[in-house]
């Protein structure tokens, strides 16, 4: 366990939190471009929704292989969540968010994109019309 001085400046806060990460970067730190870009956040893995998460079926060897890799070195790659009406919903990083959970992992490192309704829906068919499609094709 790791001890640590929090310093705060003379002013008063609307809202403080801490948080820590799986990948061992600087808790707090989000990156952000200036137009309202993408942002890097860890969220809770309860407050993320899987829409596609029935339709498909993970690759327990790359599971597994993850929960090592995060035991040893921590998440290296964020998963990709839109943000709409403060509702956060995954398309990708499926298997990197199930060792997340068989690891008993609370968050996950998170790049935010704010959408709209319309946004989330063209997301939705899109992710779904890729998945079919990537079964046609012969596995090797």
């Amino acid at each position: 366990m790791a001890n640590f001085v929090l310093r705060l400046p003379a002013t008063s806060f609307r809202s403080f939190s801490i948080s820590a990460s799986s990948n061992g970067a600087v808790p707090g730190r989000s990156s952000c471009t200036q137009n309202g870009g993408p942002v890097i956040l860890e969220l809770p893995l309860d407050k993320i929704r899987r829409p596609l998460m029935r339709t498909r079926a993970n690759d327990q060897n790359k599971v597994k292989e993850l929960i090592d890799s995060i035991k040893e070195i921590g998440l290296q790659v964020p998963i990709d969540v839109l943000e709409v009406d403060g509702v956060y919903y995954g398309f990708s990083g499926c298997h990197r968010y199930e060792a997340h959970q068989r690891l008993g992992l609370p968050t996950i490192r998170c790049k935010i994109r704010r959408g709209t309704k319309e946004t989330l829906r063209l997301t939705c068919i899109t992710s779904a019309e890729s998945w079919d499609a990537m079964q046609s094709f012969p596995s090797d």
